[in-house]
């Protein structure tokens, strides 16, 4: 038997960061996502998101590469978007993600803060949050890639 308890804080925009993530898709995005996320073995603890990206706090299973958990998601979650929103036939995810390893002691101010992703986008950007989510983890990036 295995005992893990993997915190993922998970991130990722929509391609070209198009605001398409409107309230109508989100009301019933976040719990199909839920569902992917608990037939993949992991739990959603938390999502949020504007219009242009998404933060998603989730319970990975040990059975799963973090890449792997990601691209299922995206795909998935893609897929019911086009097959529910008749207008949305040009919505798309941006390749890449961003992944934190989150200590179960700080869990619940993470869930706080993706649940104020609406607040906190009012004076902060989405590039000036992921740059500060990824010096804060040491994460080294390409500034190419801000903003795209």
């Amino acid at each position: 038997m295995s005992y893990t308890n993997f915190h993922t804080h998970i991130v990722f925009a929509t391609k070209k960061r198009r605001a398409m993530l409107i309230d109508r898709v989100m009301q019933q995005l976040l719990p199909y996502m839920g569902g992917i996320i608990h037939n993949l073995g992991g739990t959603m603890l938390a999502a949020n998101g504007p219009e242009d990206h998404l933060h998603i706090l989730a319970t990975l299973p040990p059975t799963i590469a973090p890449s792997d958990f990601v691209r299922n998601i995206k795909a998935s979650s893609s897929k019911w978007i086009h097959e529910t929103f008749s207008t949305m036939e040009s919505f798309r995810w941006q390749d890449g993600y961003s992944a934190f390893s989150v200590s179960h002691s700080i869990t619940p101010r993470v869930i706080e803060y993706i649940r104020k992703q609406q607040e906190h986008h009012k004076v902060k950007s989405f590039d000036e949050e992921l740059i500060a989510l990824l010096e804060l983890h040491e994460i080294k990036f390409d500034d190419r890639y801000m903003g795209k």
